[in-house]
């Protein structure tokens, strides 16, 4: 039998390392074949079959060092394979048991590993290629000469991520690869339904990127031209983008199966087989003999029943909640310290501006992003003459490409480095809210990968900035378990949280309220101090009622019981949604039995509503009043000064105090 694919030997390829290269393509084939049979059996609940595709993920693994960083797909069991994880361990994973990586939370490749520096997908594909530029920027900044490779298939090059990383990297020269597996369909849509240019190769020319079209089921090609070019971006940074042609030979996943594919396809790719075809070869140049085959399929064969039966004589994971609860964030010992007595007055502006400052010279892996933050300062001038003093690696102007800089963020992280992103406004979190609910928010809980990331919102109206400026959308991810989320209102605290936030080693949603930046004043210590996150501040007593307000409705309350002696009320700046310090406002609501609860999000929906049900399922019989919530009208926020001062709750401040305080 003649082979179906071209092979041209390479001088650096001898024997043994073709041999080796068929060896290590042989055995995911062997693997996958044995997953069908379970599958069908019911030992495990669903399979993402690469069958036809091995020779990408085998020849870029085995073409890379072992520590630098790989980013597969679903279908790219042969990236594990090559990395040489114990197959007990995937095993274990597929079936959901203790001994796979992520214990039992997620399924199938969705995890990672820091062991065998592999960081595992999640179902949304795009953010993982804005992770890889983080995880190259950290190499760049270490200057270790690592290079790092990202899978996705050509239906993920449609996504907004994709071309989000592809520029960020280009414009960075970060040493990334990115590797599209071109096989023909998106599930079942094809390629001529995803995109209208001859090569996804193309695509590399609007970012001024090279790119390179390869045979992804010639092994020697992927290999040899992979090690090519990563041996060459190790000594020249620089991202390229790989089209490997391929196909896809079964479902998308087993259950949708390929009737969709013509069968004349089917059949011209079956024999471009990578594993069938590269045997072949072997044989016939008298490198690969019968015997030699026989005894890698015994040892393979051997290997895989011998793990499997160590797999299935595991003991099923016995649900635990409080393992579950403990594993959403990262431990973290918080470090207590305490403010200076030596104070200046300054702005909350000014505070946060000095927290950056002083992180920054802290903690030296420390990475400031943003759009517009380094000559220019910030939209607020915050990073303001930052990069004279700490360079423009560490205070990173960024592209309008949200999304992907949380994605680099996350990256930097894994790679061992802090990092604060700026969103110039809070209303633009929405284009990175994808990474951020998805990717930080849920690493620890899924694969025990902390997200040490801190995004800065500045938020708020009252400065006329209208309905894509001026949003506090905090709910949005109070709601989402593994993120923190800090309110400060004050300049002290937003000093001293911030600090805190980017000492933790769990992401962190940091709301800074613009009306607040250049209107409040406070003596804020001088120096490096920390504030707790999740604890509540008692800032006035009374007996009268209670008042549970953050960030600018913490001053509407304040100013208004300037003109009323007479009540004497709690009033708790809440400073942390989430974590949220709840034995606080129930000792209060159980002293006064009177509770307002005040916020400037609008009222359906916000983080008001949920203290009111805890109250009520907490303190009922400690209350003498129905439970009152201030919040904004529900209405986006109006631009013109009248309408927007309608909009605001604050109005409704006075009259629900003295209500509560007559009730």
């Amino acid at each position: 039998m003649i082979s179906k694919i071209e092979y041209s030997l390479n001088s650096s390829l001898d024997n043994a390392t073709l041999l080796h290269l068929y060896k290590l393509l042989l055995k995911p084939r062997m693997i996958e074949e044995k997953m069908l049979i379970l599958l069908r059996q019911g030992k495990i609940s669903k399979w993402f079959s690469g069958i036809g595709q091995e020779a990408i993920a085998v020849g870029i693994t085995a073409a890379l060092e072992k520590d630098e960083y790989i980013l597969p797909m679903h279908r790219n069991l042969g990236v594990f394979t090559t990395r040489e994880i114990p197959l007990y361990r995937l095993f274990s994973q597929w079936q959901g048991k203790m001994n796979g990586f992520s214990k039992g939370r997620d399924r199938s490749f969705h995890f990672g590993t820091q062991e065998f520096h592999i960081v595992g997908m999640i179902s949304h594909l795009g953010p993982q290629m804005g992770v890889a530029d983080g995880i190259a920027f950290a190499n760049k900044l270490k200057n270790n000469n690592k290079v790092c490779a990202v899978f996705t298939g050509e239906g993920g090059t449609s996504e907004g991520d994709f071309h989000e990383a592809l520029n960020i990297a280009s414009v960075w020269k970060l040493p990334v690869l990115f590797c599209v597996e071109n096989n023909g369909y998106g599930l079942s849509t094809p390629i001529s339904e995803q995109f209208n240019c001859e090569h996804i190769a193309d695509k590399g020319i609007g970012y001024g990127m090279e790119s390179h079209i390869i045979d992804g089921n010639n092994i020697i090609e992927v290999y040899t031209k992979v090690k090519e070019l990563a041996d060459n971006l190790r000594i020249n940074p620089r991202p390229i983008l790989l089209e490997f042609k391929t196909f896809r030979m079964r479902g998308h996943e087993e259950a949708s199966g390929t009737k969709y594919v013509p069968q004349e396809l089917m059949d011209f790719w079956a024999s471009k087989d990578p594993v069938e075809n590269f045997q072949t070869f072997l044989k016939n140049e008298k490198i690969l003999t019968d015997v030699i085959e026989t005894e890698f399929k015994e040892a393979i064969s051997k290997e895989i029943n011998n793990h499997l039966q160590i797999a299935f004589d595991e003991e099923k994971i016995i649900p635990n909640i409080d393992n579950e609860l403990n594993d959403v964030y990262k431990s973290f010992n918080y470090q207590e310290i305490i403010p200076s007595e030596n104070k200046n007055n300054v702005r909350f502006i000014d505070a946060i501006s000095d927290a950056l400052k002083l992180s920054l010279q802290h903690h030296k892996d420390l990475i400031i992003m943003g759009q517009d933050i380094a000559e220019y300062g910030g939209a607020f001038k915050i990073t303001d003459g930052f990069v004279n003093e700490f360079g423009k690696e560490r205070i990173k102007n960024t592209p309008i490409c949200e999304s992907a800089i949380v994605g680099a963020a996350y990256g930097l992280s894994i790679n061992g480095m802090k990092s604060v992103v700026e969103m110039q406004f809070a209303d633009f979190v929405s284009s990175g809210f994808n990474p951020i609910v998805n990717l930080l928010a849920k690493s620890h809980y899924r694969w025990q990968q902390n997200a040490d990331v801190v995004v800065r919102m500045p938020c708020g109206a009252g400065v006329g900035a209208g309905p894509f400026h001026s949003q506090t959308n905090e709910a949005w991810f109070t709601k989402t378990p593994g993120l923190k989320v800090v309110y400060p209102a004050f300049p002290q605290d937003a000093k001293g949280l911030l600090i805190s936030a980017i000492n933790d080693p769990n992401p962190v949603l940091f709301f800074e309220h613009k009306a607040l930046y250049r209107s409040i004043y406070q003596d804020v210590s001088e120096g490096y101090f920390t504030t707790e996150i999740g604890k509540a501040n008692l800032i006035k007593e009374g007996k009268n009622l209670s008042v549970i307000a953050y960030g600018a409705a913490v001053h509407w309350v304040l100013d208004t019981l300037k003109n009323l002696p007479e009540i004497e009320a709690d009033v708790i700046d809440l400073r942390s949604l989430q974590p949220l310090d709840t034995e606080t406002i129930y000792t209060s609501v159980k002293k006064t039995g009177k509770a307002l609860i005040v916020q400037e999000d609008t009222l359906f929906g916000g983080i008001g509503s949920d203290i009111s049900s805890l109250i009520t399922e907490n303190c009922f019989e400690f209350l003498d009043a129905p439970i009152k919530r201030i919040g904004s009208l529900e209405t986006p926020i109006p631009f013109q000064s009248d309408l927007e001062q309608q909009y605001l709750g604050k109005s409704k401040v006075l009259e629900a105090i003295q209500e509560l305080h007559k009730y």
